[in-house]
């Protein structure tokens, strides 16, 4: 089916009745000289706009801004067309879908014949409905262009659709009021397309959109509730906006207008002008213009919105707007000057009788073109943007702020976020090796039903499930210890023989955790030596896991693995307890190194110290052991006859050397290694009497030369 857009159809339908020519309260200065006014001059008194000329004023803003951003005779396959009606006692059509009707010129002047309501005329013989009546009746005709395509496809010309949409402006009752309105729309939509089905020059309506828009005075109260779209029938949807006349109308409409043909606002900010009163000072002023959606489509990927709330408005009547803000740059080019472009969007001024405004558009006309720049609060200035006319025409022109495709092609280290030099190139050719296409009949399928296309694109589809592109992103993809595990679970379907050397694989790699071998953990961007040898290896399971999940539920067999995997993982409390000596000794070793910068003096001071705790915790336990009447001394212990004489000189003369403390230290523990000598015990004087039995059993006495004497 030849689609046509609900907007490619806009019916405004205007209520003429008598109440609509009350006034809408909001007072507008006609007298502002009021410092040049002469004295004795009465100013005059401010005017207040009835509801009809707030109704025509915001709907031809509507007109207004929809012709200048799609004029028509150009961008034919983008055609949207006006038709307006007044409805009173009867209908009044103002125009046609013809593209020569289809400009505010037409509608102004048609407007001006029918003058403003009649305050005097009767209410009963006047209504919405007729109006509505001619809408649904008008959007059965056929434009240019569905008839364009309804004659190029002659066999199928019913395929072309048909879709439109009706505003209706007017001051309802209450929200029975509204519901009869939906009522009668659906009812004649029913009737119109049963007489569209016999006859060539209507079509019947497949889908028509009601936007209803109450009008009330100022400092009145709402009979008329707010309400989202909501679906009618299949063939309507209705939404209801309740707002009040004057700068709150036009907000709104330039909202709908906004929603309705896809476009977006931009607001240049810090545009420099002289002031009319004082020619040799200039001030600063902002201009809002609306354009196409896709002029700002690289804002709308990356989010940068900024959220400005009109003057007047409240949130209720959705006063905040959404606009991209752009900062005026001092104009240093002309029409010559050629800039690299991706696209080019017409412009309307927001508020286009502004002096801004006008003095925008004039500086645009005479030939000069605007950068614009993006505001940032630091680094260089980003132009994404230029203002320029063509034939008479203003265009948003959206510049390349990335490399533009006409310089040389880029290096492979320069990607979008950034110079990156550690891409897996040459996994990356590997890949392309595996997932090369060739050229084969469909005929030539496998047993499942699938074909070559279809196998490809599922082949590639599991290996990119978990790719990463970088190496200093990925653990696993660097060890040699896990290529046959990623080469295998991959695959579609597994053997027995592969579910083996996947768990061989795991194990593998427990033991290389249980000897604690190093892993190739990248250390870019991060301080020190990088994670601890613990640490590497959780990040290394976890990116495993993660691997083998992405394929776990192809198979059982890959099941299989992944719990293999979880299996492995878990460590029994003796090994956690293993791991945590481990790291503690890790940590006294980092802190040692951290502390090597201090003094030499210092350090031996505090091994000084730690070396006399140690002794003095022996001395201590030594003591216990021997007082103990429960603990028999050993035999190889050496007897200790004092404190004196256990303890050594040095140690009752302050501080010694390390190396003495050492020393005492050793002999104090070799000693206790053997047992003690015998005649070094029963000495006199340092002296051991030898033959000690000899005088008892002869009678002599033994002197020194071994003489014997009586």
């Amino acid at each position: 089916m030849r689609v046509f857009a609900v907007s490619h159809k806009t019916v405004f339908v205007v209520d003429h009745c008598p109440y609509m020519a009350e006034s809408s309260r909001q007072q507008v200065e006609c007298d502002v000289l009021t410092k040049s006014r002469a004295q004795g001059v009465i100013p005059l008194a401010p005017i207040s706009k009835s509801l009809w000329t707030c109704a025509v004023e915001c709907s031809m803003e509507y007109c207004r801004i929809l012709y200048d951003i799609y004029p028509r005779d150009k961008l034919v396959s983008l055609s949207h067309s006006v038709n307006y009606i007044v409805s009173d006692s009867e209908f009044h059509i103002l125009n046609s879908w013809r593209q020569e009707d289809q400009s505010t010129h037409e509608l102004m002047s048609a407007l001006a014949a029918v003058g403003p309501p009649n305050p005097r005329e009767d209410p009963e013989c006047c209504s919405i409905l007729h109006g509505l009546v001619a809408a649904v009746e008008s959007l059965c005709k056929i434009t240019e262009l569905q008839h364009e395509k309804r004659t190029t496809l002659m066999d199928t010309a019913e395929r072309v659709s048909n879709r439109g949409r009706i505003i209706c402006l007017t001051n309802a009752k209450s929200d029975t009021h509204v519901r009869m309105l939906e009522d009668c729309i659906q009812e004649t939509i029913l009737e119109q397309n049963k007489l569209a089905a016999g006859s060539d020059r209507l079509m019947a309506i497949q889908q028509c959109e009601l936007v209803l828009v109450h009008i009330y005075p100022q400092g009145e109260d709402t009979l008329v509730s707010d309400r989202p779209k909501k679906e009618i029938s299949p063939l309507l949807t209705s939404e209801v906006h309740s707002v009040r006349a004057g700068r709150h109308l036009a907000t709104k409409l330039n909202i709908l207008v906004q929603q309705h043909f896809d476009l977006a606002s931009t607001t240049i900010t810090n545009i420099p002008m002289k002031e009319e009163q004082h020619a040799n000072t200039s001030a600063n002023y902002d201009v809002e213009l609306l354009h196409h959606r896709d002029a700002h489509l690289e804002f709308f990927k990356s989010g940068q919105w900024v959220y400005l709330h009109m003057a007047g408005t409240s949130t209720r009547e959705n006063g905040l707007k959404e606009t991209v803000t752009l900062k005026w740059c001092t104009p240093r080019t002309n029409s010559v000057e050629l800039h690299y472009c991706t696209g080019a969007y017409r412009i309307s001024p927001t508020d286009v009788n502004s002096r801004p405004s006008s003095c925008l558009t004039n500086f645009l006309l005479n030939g000069r073109s605007v950068l614009l720049e993006q505001p940032r609060k630091s680094g260089s200035k980003v132009i994404s943007h230029m203002l320029s006319s063509h034939g008479g025409e203003i265009f948003l022109h959206v510049l390349n702020s990335n490399r533009s495709t006409l310089e040389d092609p880029p290096s492979i280290s320069e990607g979008c976020g950034g110079r990156v030099t550690d891409y897996r190139i040459t996994d990356f050719g590997e890949f392309m090796k595996e997932n090369r296409l060739t050229p084969v009949s469909e005929s030539a399928h496998d047993p499942s039903g699938k074909f070559p296309a279809e196998r490809a694109k599922a082949q590639l589809e599991r290996h990119t499930r978990y790719w990463p592109m970088i190496i200093s992103q990925t653990t696993i993809f660097n060890m040699q210890a896990v290529v046959p595990l990623a080469n295998l679970i991959v695959k579609e379907t597994l053997t027995e023989e592969d579910v083996l050397t996947c768990q061989k694989t795991v194990y593998n790699l427990v033991d290389m955790e249980r000897k604690n071998d190093p892993l190739p953990i990248s250390t870019v961007g991060s301080r020190g030596k990088g994670p601890k040898r613990d640490e590497q290896y959780r990040i290394m399971w976890n990116e495993l896991e993660t691997l083998v999940k992405t394929h776990a539920g192809a198979s059982d067999r890959h099941q299989r693995v992944l719990d293999c995997i979880v299996a492995c993982r878990s460590k029994p409390p003796e090994e956690e307890e293993r791991k945590k000596r481990g790291r503690k000794r890790e940590e006294r070793e980092d802190r040692t190194e951290k502390n090597g910068s201090k003094d030499t003096d210092d350090k031996s001071w505090q091994d000084s110290e730690r070396l006399k705790g140690l002794l003095d915790k022996e001395d201590q336990e030594a003591e216990v052991i021997k007082d103990s009447p429960d603990s028999p001394e050993p035999l190889n212990k050496k007897p200790r006859l004092s404190t004196e004489e256990a303890q050594p000189p040095e140690r009752a003369k302050g501080p010694v050397s390390l190396l003495s403390m050492w020393t005492n230290r050793i002999t104090t523990a070799n000693s206790r290694k053997h047992q003690e000598f015998i005649g070094r015990m029963s000495s006199v004087n340092d002296k051991f009497e030898l033959y000690q039995h000899l005088k008892d059993e002869n009678g002599m006495d033994v002197h020194e030369n071994g003489k014997a004497t009586r």
